[in-house]
């Protein structure tokens, strides 16, 4: 969540700022006027404890003097009422700053394009060559049924739309590529491989700021342990550390996590209803950093150059986009998209998402470290970014990779995994 003593120092500042992802944020003058009246009351609320005190030392004075001490007990209870009141009102204050502060996005940086959608968002660079077919490209989805690797019409049978069967070679390939991507960030990326649980509770996702905005694209879980299905491993990985206080030794943290992520898509109706583009469960390796707030943006473009690694490895056409204010995600400050070339679609679809919250997951999950032993704990920087989607890169080594017959030739860094060389 965003640092209130930031919000008071320039309101106007930060209320322009958040304007820029396309919203209103003009509440956040209601949010200061609730936060002066709540430091106001505890200004109130000393003065009145150490007038209790002043009261409460007479008590024995009177008693030694023979004077009764009745009408100082009065005023005694007087004031604990008066401070319960206070107390009730602070209380209320304190609910409420809380909720509109989790509520509130990150804020973006102020040299990101300002934009509404991802129209607007800034190409920096492109990488590869698009391919040339002399026939017409199919889309994966018919590639994968002629293969009989990839099954529809099963999958709606057992679950319903948005889920997929991987048959035969397609399963072999979609785990090739789980084992490749975790190689490479393991073994040459320097990334501590994990496998974080699959459900996760409610604070965990409060503190990456799923909750309590976008509830609505969690599955819940039918259980009085208020738990819900993963939906990326951002969540379990973030929240590895949350309530901790790390040594400034350690950092930066780096973990790279595969799980299999689900999401309701609530807000997708009618996109991508064709193929695996769009799934309720799709798998993905996630990297996962914990940094120094000074270091965090060299953290970032690391991260970014270890995501683009995968695609330059299978030898697949790319491009690296800055996301505008009105397309950035909850939590972030700042983000990069790395987008595949899609030869059915004619055009450059996102793989992976490269971010930093800076540190405003770390304020919500309670995430610092100490720079030594006697240093004051300060908060860390999280980035999180994809290593990559693994479904997706099925989908665009499928189409840029098909042959006029129809088969599939496997990208070189890949055939060790796979054991063979095409899909046919």
């Amino acid at each position: 969540m965003l640092d209130i003593r930031l919000l008071r120092e320039q309101p106007d500042y930060y209320i322009e700022l958040l304007n820029r992802r396309g919203g209103d944020f003009s509440y956040i003058n209601d949010l200061l006027e609730k936060d002066a009246r709540r430091r106001e009351i505890l200004g109130e609320v000393e003065s009145v404890k150490a007038k209790r005190n002043e009261i409460s030392k007479k008590i024995g004075l009177y008693k030694r003097e023979k004077k009764d001490p009745k009408p100082l007990f009065e005023e005694i209870a007087n004031i604990g009422q008066g401070i319960n009141v206070l107390e009730e009102e602070l209380k209320q204050l304190e609910l409420d700053i809380h909720d509109i502060l989790l509520n509130t996005p990150n804020v973006p940086l102020d040299d990101l394009p300002i934009g509404t959608d991802d129209n607007d968002n800034l190409e920096i660079k492109k990488v590869g060559t698009i391919p040339t077919f002399d026939f017409e490209p199919k889309p994966h989805w018919d590639l994968a049924t002629n293969l009989d690797i990839l099954d529809f019409e099963r999958a709606g049978k057992i679950s319903g739309s948005r889920f997929t069967v991987y048959k035969g070679l397609g399963a072999r390939l979609e785990r090739a590529l789980i084992n490749f991507m975790v190689d490479l960030h393991a073994l040459e990326h320097g990334y501590t491989e994990i496998i974080p649980p699959y459900i996760v509770n409610a604070e965990s996702m409060t503190a990456t700021g799923q909750f309590p905005k976008f509830k609505e694209d969690a599955f819940k879980v039918v259980d009085e342990r208020d738990l819900y299905l993963n939906p990326t491993a951002e969540v379990p990985t973030i929240n590895l550390h949350r309530n901790e206080t790390l040594s400034g030794d350690q950092l930066p943290i780096k973990y790279t996590a595969f799980t299999t992520a689900f999401r309701q898509e609530a807000g997708s109706a009618g996109r991508d209803t064709r193929g695996i583009i769009r799934q309720h469960q799709f798998n993905k390796v996630e990297l996962i950093k914990f940094t120094k707030p000074e270091n965090s943006y060299k953290e970032l473009d690391e991260m970014l150059a270890c995501s683009e690694r995968v695609l330059q490895l299978l030898e697949l056409p790319y491009r690296v986009v800055v996301l505008c204010t009105g397309d950035l995600g909850f939590s972030m400050r700042k983000t990069y998209d790395i987008e595949v070339w899609l030869p059915a679609f004619n055009t450059y679809r996102e793989i992976g998402s490269i971010s930093n919250a800076e540190d405003y997951q770390a304020r919500r999950g309670n995430i610092k470290f100490k720079r030594d032993k006697d240093s004051k704990p300060e908060y860390v920087h999280t980035l999180n970014g994809s290593g990559l989607a693994v479904g997706r890169t099925v989908v665009a080594i499928l189409e840029n990779y098909q042959q006029a017959d129809g088969t599939i030739t496997i990208p070189k860094a890949l055939i060790p995994y796979m054991k063979v060389d095409t899909i046919k």
